[in-house]
């Protein structure tokens, strides 16, 4: 069981950065592709950023040029910086790893105030 622990979140006005950080139970190395996703109130849960182990990235068009996800392997952590934040960004966001299993962490919520 591969447990992923999610910390960072908090309150920003908009405008503002904040750092999330996931925390492997396990070497993150052996995971295929590590993301994070949200889920904004009465909305779905959507994929927000990938990285893949050889270290590609992928992002939602709407955090294109505002967000960096990045791996720590020696860490075991995946971060995902977060700049120019914006109330729409305001969700429970999620980290994700395919070990290659499908685990999730409990989710970090952020919200961005205008």
């Amino acid at each position: 069981q591969v447990q992923l622990v999610e910390s960072g979140g908090g309150l920003v006005q908009a405008g503002g950065s904040l750092r999330l950080s996931c925390a492997a139970s396990i070497s993150i190395f052996s995971a295929l592709v590590m993301g994070w996703y949200r889920q904004a109130p009465g909305k779905q849960r959507e994929l927000v950023a990938t990285i893949t182990r050889g270290g590609s990235t992928n992002y939602a068009d709407s955090v294109k040029g505002r967000f960096t996800i990045s791996r720590d392997n020696a860490k075991n952590t995946v971060n995902l910086q977060m700049n120019s934040l914006k109330p729409e960004d305001t969700a429970v966001y999620y980290c994700n790893g395919g070990f290659p299993n499908n685990y999730w962490g409990q989710g970090t919520q952020v919200s961005v105030s205008s």
